[in-house]
């Protein structure tokens, strides 16, 4: 049997980070909202472990790995989401690969192992077997829903030239100006500003990224963007508008400072 799923990009509308917890990984709070900008992952049962489509991976193999199959399996991903930009399309690759995967077995993971085997492979991967937004709590696979407002469009900005550093050495630059001083105090007050949203435009008042941050920021809050950030450890900016006519009106006047993309919130 073969079964092809969507492999969604996330953007981190907030991320706090506070300090290495006692496994090596930093302690975070984070909100996750999928868009609708997407991979498409394949997999059927096969001889041999195979990927196709996208010769850097590894996660999507690692995951079909974990599963406990009693044959090998093919996979093949169609990319569509930037490489290494701070959208998690590895991990939602991952995911879906595992998704599908364990969909196969004559004896599916319940969900509970599904998320231990995520949590496994990384950080985000957890999420993206979830729905709806999600709040990424410790070391970012623990996970609570969350309710917020969809009726806004996204413009994400890829900017010229940038490319993404390790995720270590990103960690580590945050460690090197001392960046967690005061993480309960940010977190406490994130969790605040959640309770009390009500509308797409309270999603304004939400905190500026921990990890990463950027100039072009200020470039799509004057384009109209009522929320803007870096995603994640970035590269990748997003900025949040009224509706899809704004935000493509944004990606117009930003081209010249990188790629732009329009998307929507998904669930």
């Amino acid at each position: 049997m073969t079964v092809t799923g969507a492999a969604p990009a996330k953007i981190n509308l907030a991320l706090v980070v506070g300090p290495l917890r006692a496994e090596g990984k930093h302690e975070v709070l984070t909100v996750l909202q999928r868009v609708d900008l997407a991979d498409r992952i394949t997999v059927e049962p096969a001889d041999a472990l195979t990927v196709e489509g996208f010769a850097e991976d590894t996660l999507v193999a690692s995951a079909l790995s974990a599963l406990d199959a009693p044959h090998a399996w093919r996979a093949t991903i169609e990319k569509q989401i930037p490489v290494a930009s701070g959208l998690g399309g590895g991990s939602s690759d991952a995911a879906t690969a595992l998704r599908l995967g364990n969909a196969q077995l004559e004896q599916p993971l319940d969900d509970a192992r599904l998320h231990d085997l995520a949590a496994a492979l990384g950080a985000d991967v957890p999420f993206f077997l979830r729905t709806g937004p999600q709040l990424g709590s410790g070391d970012g696979t623990t996970l609570s829903s969350i309710q917020l407002p969809l009726d806004y469009a996204v413009c994400l900005l890829l900017p010229n030239g940038a490319a993404k550093g390790s995720t270590a050495e990103v960690y580590a630059a945050f460690d090197r100006r001392d960046g967690a001083d005061g993480f309960a105090e940010r977190a406490a007050a994130l969790r605040e500003v959640l309770a009390e949203i009500t509308r797409a435009a309270d999603l304004a008042r939400l905190p500026p990224n921990d990890l990463a941050s950027s100039r072009h920021v200020d470039a799509l809050r004057a384009a109209g963007a009522f929320h803007a950030s870096v995603s994640g450890a970035g590269p990748m900016l997003f900025g949040l508008f009224p509706d899809r006519g704004a935000a493509a009106a944004a990606a117009s006047e930003l081209a010249s400072l990188g790629e732009c993309l329009v998307t929507n919130p998904a669930w």
